[in-house]
């Protein structure tokens, strides 16, 4: 399975195309975070740096799909957000592009 290099030494996983599609179940006791990525995205690892300490004050972690990978199988993902990476999705709906909405998200998060 591929992985991201972050900054601080960690790893975030990323899922293969076979193991993403939109609409995945949750329970209502959890939130998801998704952040889709592009590889080569100069703006991306950033936000994921930014959305893992956020994430993490929830107990939350961050998936990261790089929609040109997804792109085979889902190729809707890639045409409706591929131009404005990254984006944060959250419970599967999109929830801000090119950076985070810190304190909107910690609203939603709480919910």
């Amino acid at each position: 399975m591929p992985a991201a290099a972050v900054a601080d030494g960690g790893w975030v996983e990323l899922l293969d195309a076979d193991e993403w599609s939109v609409g995945t179940s949750m329970t209502e006791s959890n939130h998801e975070v998704t952040l889709l990525v592009r590889e080569g995205c100069g703006a991306c690892e950033p936000v994921l740096e930014r959305l893992q300490s956020l994430c993490s004050e929830f107990g939350l972690d961050v998936t990261c799909i790089d929609v040109d990978e997804v792109a085979s199988r889902d190729p809707e993902l890639r045409a409706e957000f591929g131009d404005r990476l990254p984006v944060v999705l959250l419970d599967g709906r999109e929830h801000s592009y090119w950076d985070v909405d810190e304190e909107r998200l910690r609203k939603d998060l709480r919910k």
